[in-house]
């Protein structure tokens, strides 16, 4: 027995699935800080562009938005390093140290009539730290859940740690929901109240490095310590390069797609379908609410039947199925039918959504596990996800939004190919090997 299935077995069920449930806090604050920039950014964007009309000011925080993905990469590079050298432990305490800051930085920004250009400065540096954060935290948490999860329910943790994911943009449109309906005016909410998410953000950030600090070390990680070889280096990632270009494939289709559903969802409901703040913000979390109930269903699912299965069945839905189901979406102006088009929108992303994590871990050795995910996926991200909303509303600015369904989809075909060509990663796995 290998001294990785040793300190597995030690591990109580109930510690494991609180390793998992602390290890992937802060994937929910993660995506909390992501969802609620791109939730508020309706109320805050007149703050920072006081000079463009709505749209403008849309595309100009969606601009602002993808710098922290541009960000990403090099905090995959960078902390998913660290992550291989010294644990994934330490690598995900300072990752949400990072997010707290982050946080904090866009909650005390002054408005562009106080500081003039500094304002949209300062809200671009906390949006490149936290883009650092995240991309550190993506490799580095998945990497952790994969190692410390039973080797035959890797799949189902794969799906509630995306939960997680999903569950942070919940918790963020549920604070604007609370807000809107009982707190604060629109007028309220643009004046000073879009600060409250990022100081719940911040706090919530401190809870989970309290929490994080009792976390245990992967079997894994120490069974590869004992060898120079299982200490990652970035000539090892070189080696690793097929499967390096794997992700990327992987990634492309889904990451644009569950981008599409989550934060660019929120300004199409409102610039494009027309419903009313209440409405959207309504239809957003019901339709979010949905998607967390598949993401374990879905997990499981690929244990018994295999990963490839899943992505096909993403690829060959997301193809035929993304242009009719926005273009139907944009039409409708029942928020009833709207949350129909999106529940189905994400019976399709989820068989992407549910497994993305343990897939990408399963491709790689132990050595370097947490670069080999993390950073093709920040790159990925970056190019293809974060973009998302600039692309969108600059094909909506130029008269041309359906061209953005052809985007989508060609991007969902680009992965397509990919998984027709690999193998099931749940029966070719390569989680037991150190280096």
């Amino acid at each position: 027995m290998s001294a990785a299935t040793i300190a597995l077995v030690q591990v109580s069920p109930l510690a494991r699935v609180r390793a998992i449930l602390i290890g992937s806090m802060g994937n929910l604050i993660e995506w909390y800080d992501v969802y609620a920039y791109s939730a508020f950014a309706l109320y805050f964007s007149g703050s920072f562009f006081t000079d463009a009309n709505l749209d403008k000011q849309q595309l100009y925080a969606a601009l602002i938005f993808a710098s922290g993905f541009v960000a990403r990469p090099f905090g995959g590079l960078a902390i998913g390093y660290f992550a291989d050298r010294f644990g994934r432990r330490s690598a995900m305490m300072f990752s949400i140290l990072m997010m707290c800051f982050g946080s904090l930085m866009i909650a005390l920004t002054p408005t562009a009539a106080t500081i003039g250009v500094a304002a949209p400065i300062l809200l671009t540096l906390a949006r490149i730290v936290q883009g650092v954060s995240q991309g550190g935290e993506y490799g580095a948490s998945v990497t952790y859940l994969a190692e410390i999860s039973e080797p035959r329910h890797r799949g189902l943790y794969s799906g509630v740690w995306y939960t997680t994911l999903i569950g942070g943009q919940l918790c963020a449109i549920l604070v604007l929901l609370i807000l809107q309906k009982i707190f604060l005016t629109s007028e309220q909410l643009k004046d000073w109240g879009w600060r409250i998410p990022f100081f719940i953000g911040a706090l919530l950030a401190l809870a989970t490095l309290y929490l994080r600090k009792d976390m245990v070390e992967t079997g894994h990680f120490k069974s590869a310590q004992k060898s120079a070889l299982g200490k990652g280096t970035l000539v090892q990632l070189a080696a690793q390069w097929k499967m390096l270009l794997v992700v990327i494939g992987v990634t492309v289709g889904g990451t644009s797609a569950f981008y599409t559903y989550t934060t660019y969802m929120q300004k199409f409901l409102k610039l494009s379908v027309k419903l009313t703040d209440i409405e959207t913000t309504l239809v957003t979390a019901g339709s979010l609410l949905f998607a967390i109930c598949l993401q374990p269903i879905y997990g499981a699912l690929s244990d018994r039947i295999g990963r490839k299965p899943l992505l096909l069945g993403f690829g060959i839905m997301g193809v035929i199925g993304t242009y009719p189901l926005l273009s139907t979406l944009k039409e409708t102006r029942d928020p009833w039918i709207a949350l129909l088009i999106i529940c189905c929108a994400w019976a399709i992303v989820s068989g992407y959504t549910s497994i993305t994590a343990i897939v990408k871990a399963e491709l790689f050795p132990t050595s370097v596990r947490a670069l080999g995910v993390g950073l093709p996926y920040a790159l990925t991200a970056a190019i293809f996800g974060g973009t998302v909303d600039s692309v969108a509303l600059a094909f909506k600015n130029s008269g041309h939004e359906e061209w953005f369904y052809l985007y989508a989809t060609g991007l969902i075909l680009i992965s397509l190919i990919v998984y027709l060509l690999l193998p099931d990663t749940r029966d070719n796995s390569r989680m037991e090997r150190s280096y």
